[in-house]
């Protein structure tokens, strides 16, 4: 190695050698990304395991404080947790692998079930499957509203933000970004006024048992110099990260003009990667409203089907913003061919979606020390906790709508539309599985693979017979 290069290779390690070399960091990543199921909360259990008490890179202390300054942040909290993790253990190539590479194998998977859904859809066995999964997903995301809710509505305060998150997202049209503003601020400012009702817990939490301490893992409890606050460095990967992002939309915008199918899915996905937090149910509620009703890309019943898709591949579940970027360009392909244009729009839904991530997570996690204890970001938190808690409500709502019933008419209201089934439609078949898989989660409680998989045999077998 020359003089130079060991220079590099010094100003890229850590304050005190943790001794984890980069190659044996990225095959656990690539370990970590292929056990990733079972949405956020499964992946952070996973990360725990494997990085806390198994390897005991990290302790229990920094762990939970770089999950909690995830939760701050729009996007995909599981991911930004890798991609926090992997920076603090290996800089900015660490940051860069952990991230991409916890997106790949769901990006794969979801594309080659995209192309079967896309060109053998019609055939009955895959429409059984399809049947069978959207049932199943049904329960799970009933379950979700359960998980969320007996977290984060600990008392009347959070209970009133949720109802009037459901009533303001499902009577009266209110765009989401808006409900997610207006419950940060309340939070934040009943946080300022040191308001009890508004005090967080510590979001997903971690595994019970032993407690590994900061002190008693390998990159100890100092911090590494590349942690510390370095402005020229934030500044440079910043605008590094900006450009990357948004010169592809601003770029599209001038060759292909604001109405082509690719500017609106770059702007609408590069708009929602600011705007989503809460997690990945919240933001299915938000890209439901707008690529279901606004932009009319694909129907509500294939919405349910992208969630399957999702929930049954590794990964974050809001890489289901991948079909819907799928169907999207492949039913608007002009010059292209329908499978060639289908598969550039997943790629930059993908690359807008979660570019963002690592740019939150470089141009904060230097600063985040100034974060700990912050009373009043920890109670905005809190209120948009319990606020994604009624806009959960409002997809489970959505979802049992469009899957238990065969016929939905829209009623016009001072502010929009509401979405009413026609009872005389209701899907019995539909209706006794989803029955089944609720059973299932909430009586028994069956994992989400074996419930998705048991579900879809059904509908295969089901379709079939019929």
């Amino acid at each position: 190695m020359t003089a130079s290069a060991s220079s590099i290779a010094r100003a890229e390690a850590p304050s005190g050698d943790h001794g984890i070399p980069l190659n044996e960091a990225t095959r656990v990543w690539a370990r970590i990304a292929a056990l990733s199921f079972g949405g956020p909360a499964g992946q952070i259990a996973v990360m725990h395991r494997i990085l806390v008490e198994e390897k005991r890179w990290i302790g229990e202390e920094r762990f939970l404080h770089a999950l909690n300054y995830c939760m701050l942040l729009p996007g995909p909290e599981a991911q930004q947790l890798a991609i926090y993790i992997g920076w603090l253990l290996h800089k900015t190539k660490g940051g860069l692998i952990a991230g991409a590479l916890f997106v790949l194998p769901g990006f794969l998977a979801i594309l080659g079930l995209s192309y079967i859904y896309v060109l053998f859809g019609h055939v009955s066995l895959i429409e059984g499957l399809f049947f069978g999964l959207k049932a199943a997903v049904l329960a799970i995301v009933v379950q979700a509203v359960a998980r969320v809710g007996s977290r984060a509505l600990k008392n009347n305060v959070m209970r009133g933000i949720a109802v009037a998150a459901f009533v303001g997202i499902f009577f009266l049209d209110a765009p989401f970004p808006v409900i997610v503003f207006a419950a940060g601020l309340a939070g934040y400012l009943g946080g300022r006024s040191g308001l009890p009702q508004f005090r967080g817990g510590s979001g997903h939490g971690a595994a019970v048992g032993e407690v590994i301490h900061d002190r008693d893992t390998a990159l100890g409890e100092t911090l590494p110099e590349h942690a510390k606050p370095n402005y020229g460095w934030s500044l440079r990967i910043c605008l590094a990260l900006l450009l990357l992002w948004l010169a592809p939309v601003l770029g599209l915008f001038l060759a292909l003009g604001p109405d082509d199918v690719f500017s609106r899915i770059a702007s609408f996905f590069s708009q929602m990667a600011v705007v989503t937090f809460g997690g990945a149910y919240a933001v299915l509620a938000y890209v439901a409203q707008e690529a279901v009703d606004s932009f009319g890309w694909l129907r509500p019943g294939e919405m349910l089907d992208g969630l399957g898709m999702a929930e049954t591949t590794p990964g974050p579940l809001i890489m289901v913003t991948q079909f819907v970027g799928f169907l999207a360009a492949f039913r608007d392909a002009g010059s292209l061919s329908p499978l060639v244009a289908a598969t550039l729009g997943a790629i930059l839904t993908t690359w807008v979606t979660f570019v963002p991530c690592f740019l939150w997570i470089f141009a904060g996690a230097p600063f985040i020390e100034r974060l700990r204890g912050n009373k009043a970001l920890s109670s905005a938190l809190t209120a948009i906790t319990a606020a994604v808690v009624g806009v959960v409500l409002n997809l489970a709502l959505w979802f049992a709508i469009h899957t238990l019933f065969g016929e939905v008419r829209a009623v016009a209201t001072p502010t929009g539309s509401l979405d009413v089934p026609v009872l005389g439609s209701i899907n019995i078949s539909a209706t006794l599985l989803s029955i089944g898989a609720l059973i299932a989660v909430f009586r028994f409680k069956i994992g989400v693979l074996p419930v998705l998989g048991a579900c879809a045999a059904i509908g295969a077998a089901y379709v079939l017979l019929a």
